[in-house]
């Protein structure tokens, strides 16, 4: 793959050229000439007024296999992710059976190679995913598992996060929680305060989210292990994080791009395709969430894309699966929520490989084009036609969106949604 961007403004900080208007020759999938005025017999896409930065990546996804391929494959997903512009994706272990043992760590590496894409399948902490037992980590580490979680299953055993903890700190490994306590969360499908009373419906509290955030940073400080709490959603939590890392506490964050928009306001419809666990909570929480990506306490934004199929989701409210997927509408989602450029690609491309220990993709010479070029200001509309996944469970189709992704590059290939 020989191809010539011209005059395009380099958005990677890490580059020499940030914030320059230059042009990039790529060949056989590697950058060779960054300058002006290049010439090349190469495909020339001309970028001209439009961004490119390293490829995005994403922290939390949900792709169907195994086992629930009938959700999303891998092949679907990949494409969905490209056309949103992301290179990079860490799958959930939320599939039947779950990635529990080096196994499934090695079908998925094995199935994603030679793909646009890069897949970085996260292991589980417990055994089936069920809580009781460690599953067997340091075997999936080595066969290429970057980090821990039971994904949407909260680890409840607080003696169980402690023992993965301090299994994890031995070989340098990441553990992930998804913070909730689900003996207070319930079965309730929806944030609790003013809109559930509405709804006539039992809410999810925030302490929930929050009982396990105080929780698990006081794991983290005993063992002195690293973790990173993945879509968090409320002001407390963001306060909570904050305090810790100022504390010294090897702590980092995600936020579900959705939660930086929608509150809970969207759901006096009762439109199940707005859906989602965590819950949309409140404009107060929307507010911290923003501010905390800002003074740096939030250090990524992930799609949290979760596909289902359409008996799952074009039913009543209150037995509707939670997710939605995200992909291709998470770049225009964080723009629509007033993030700008350079803090999109921050905390969408730059600290989520940080996090992950994945090397970074540096927009200079004589590394591997890994890339995304894309227009803030031109509209599009997400629709059937132009859907890559293969559920559509997204309250955004139909919808004009702000904010195109032109060109993906990675590993020897393009993708031109």
């Amino acid at each position: 793959m020989n191809l010539l961007i011209k005059s395009a403004t380099i958005s990677d900080p890490g580059s020499p050229y940030y914030q320059q208007v230059a042009d990039v020759l790529i060949e056989k999938g590697q950058i060779v000439k960054i300058g002006k005025g290049i010439e090349s017999d190469a495909d020339i896409f001309d970028a001209r007024g439009k961004h490119l930065s390293p490829g995005f990546f994403d922290l939390n996804c949900n792709i169907g296999e195994l086992g629930l391929e009938t959700k999303e494959d891998l092949k679907t997903g990949t494409q969905a992710a490209a056309a949103g512009g992301f290179t990079g994706l860490a799958l959930m272990p939320n599939s039947q059976p779950p990635a529990h043992s080096k196994s499934e760590i090695e079908y998925l590496v094995n199935r994603a190679k030679n793909n646009l894409v890069d897949i970085y399948p996260l292991g589980a902490i417990s055994y089936k995913r069920e809580g009781k037992d460690l599953a067997e980590m340091y075997d999936m580490y080595q066969h290429g598992a970057k980090a821990f979680t039971d994904g949407n299953r909260p680890v409840q055993d607080a003696g169980l996060m402690e023992r993965a903890l301090l299994y994890t700190k031995g070989f340098d490994a990441l553990v992930f929680s998804y913070p909730e306590d689900t003996a207070i969360a319930g079965k309730a499908k929806v944030n609790e305060g003013e809109v559930s009373t509405l709804l006539g419906m039992k809410g999810i509290p925030a302490l929930a989210e929050e009982l396990m955030v105080a929780r698990d940073l006081y794991l983290a400080e005993y063992t002195g292990s690293k973790i990173h709490f993945t879509t968090i959603s409320t002001e407390r939590s963001v306060s909570l994080i904050r305090e810790a890392k100022k504390k010294g506490i090897p702590v980092t964050c995600d936020v579900a791009v959705h939660h930086l928009l929608l509150t809970d306001q969207v759901l006096l419809g009762f439109d199940s395709q707005y859906k989602v666990k965590p819950p949309l909570r409140t404009k107060k929480d929307v507010k911290a969430l923003l501010a905390g990506l800002k003074d740096g306490t939030i250090d990524a934004i992930t799609s949290q894309h979760t596909p289902h199929e359409v008996e799952f989701k074009d039913v009543e409210f209150e037995i509707a699966e939670f997710g939605m997927i995200s992909l291709q509408t998470a770049f225009s989602i964080a723009l629509e929520a007033g993030l700008s450029v350079a803090s999109i690609v921050e905390k969408l491309a730059i600290n989520p490989r940080k996090i992950l220990g994945v090397d970074a993709a540096v927009i200079t010479e004589g590394n591997i084009a890994n890339l995304v070029i894309f227009d803030e200001k031109a509209e599009w509309t997400f629709d059937s036609d132009n859907n890559k996944s293969k559920s559509y469970n997204s309250p955004f189709i139909g919808h004009k969106l702000k904010g195109t992704i032109l060109l993906t590059v990675n590993n020897n290939k393009v993708f031109k949604p």
